[in-house]
């Protein structure tokens, strides 16, 4: 027994589509933004820690630093449960970097601004 196939082709018309404006591309040579958040704004967590060192310049575990940035309300934990784990993780990787690190190990746990 043979089976013969048979194609069929659908002939649809596709919707009309307005055009919308292309975006804008940068011009080449723009400088670049800071990254960093505005005072008045609110602040990162490595931001917030890097202020509190500053204005004690003393150094800091990451608990206490944590807590000094909530209570002088530069940042505040958004639910997390261990807020000084990721801070001290944060300050681990931002050591990688050598020289241009903004952090400086003291001690076991202790942290400050490096010297620069």
């Amino acid at each position: 027994m043979m089976t013969t196939k048979t194609s069929s082709t659908k002939t649809t018309k596709k919707a009309a589509v307005p055009k919308t404006a292309k975006p804008v591309a940068k011009a080449k040579g723009t400088p670049k933004v800071a990254t960093e958040a505005p005072v008045t704004g609110k602040l990162s967590q490595m931001a917030a820690a890097d202020r509190v060192l500053a204005e004690t310049n003393e150094p800091m575990t990451c608990k206490a630093m944590v807590e000094a940035m909530s209570a002088k309300g530069y940042w505040s934990s958004p639910g997390g449960k261990t807020p000084e784990a990721t801070l001290y993780a944060s300050i681990l990787r931002d050591l990688k970097k050598g020289k241009a690190a903004r952090f400086a190990k003291v001690d076991r746990g202790l942290f400050s601004l490096a010297i620069k």
